[in-house]
């Protein structure tokens, strides 16, 4: 079977670019829609699709962020400024933020777990689909995607869980490569 090279060319280089180091333009909404199309085609035990997406673009950003560090601020009243500041602007650091939302549950058939795993495979399928559209992407996890008293500022339910949220916009410095694992590392070899 031929290799097809642009593709390996893609995987030997892909790396996620900080979201603080991404700029306009962002995605437009046909791009976005074409990205979560993308972004679908995962493996899915059951047809369940036991994920969803909340894209934040515009002035909605700016008000969350805001939002949420209120929230921030009350759970440590003695911040310092430089962390104020990062609290305020969480989800403006891109030009598209897209929450990836697990919806795992109990199946009589469907272990949950595979659902979980499901909806990570999504999160890397969207970074990829931002790439092959042309825009940089970052995957970030942060403390307001495990705080639940947050989840209804953010149209999360309470039964889902936030498997990542996916900043998307143009790469205005690359940061070059990063340190990989070795193989000898992480690699065991059953059999032989």
């Amino acid at each position: 079977m031929p290799v097809n090279a642009a593709l390996k060319a893609y995987l030997e280089t892909r790396r996620s670019i900080p979201a603080f180091q991404m700029g306009e333009p962002g995605p437009s909404r046909a791009e976005i829609e074409e990205m979560l199309t993308l972004a679908s085609r995962v493996p899915d035990h059951g047809k369940l699709a036991p994920w969803r997406f909340i894209v934040y673009s515009g002035a909605e950003r700016e008000r969350l962020s805001l939002e949420l560090a209120k929230v921030a601020m009350a759970g440590k009243p003695d911040m310092a400024d430089d962390m104020i500041k990062v609290e305020k602007t969480r989800l403006t650091r891109a030009p598209v933020v897209i929450a990836v939302v697990s919806r795992a549950a109990p199946h009589v058939k469907i272990p949950e777990w595979e659902q979980v795993m499901s909806a990570g495979a999504v999160c890397l399928n969207l970074l990829i689909a931002a790439n092959a559209l042309g825009y940089c992407s970052n995957w970030l996890t942060e403390w307001y995607a495990f705080d639940q008293s947050v989840y209804p500022l953010l149209g999360v339910e309470s039964h889902e869980r936030i498997a990542g949220f996916i900043h998307i916009g143009t790469e205005k410095l690359h940061p070059g490569e990063r340190p990989r694992p070795a193989l000898s590392d992480i690699v065991t070899f059953a059999g032989e």
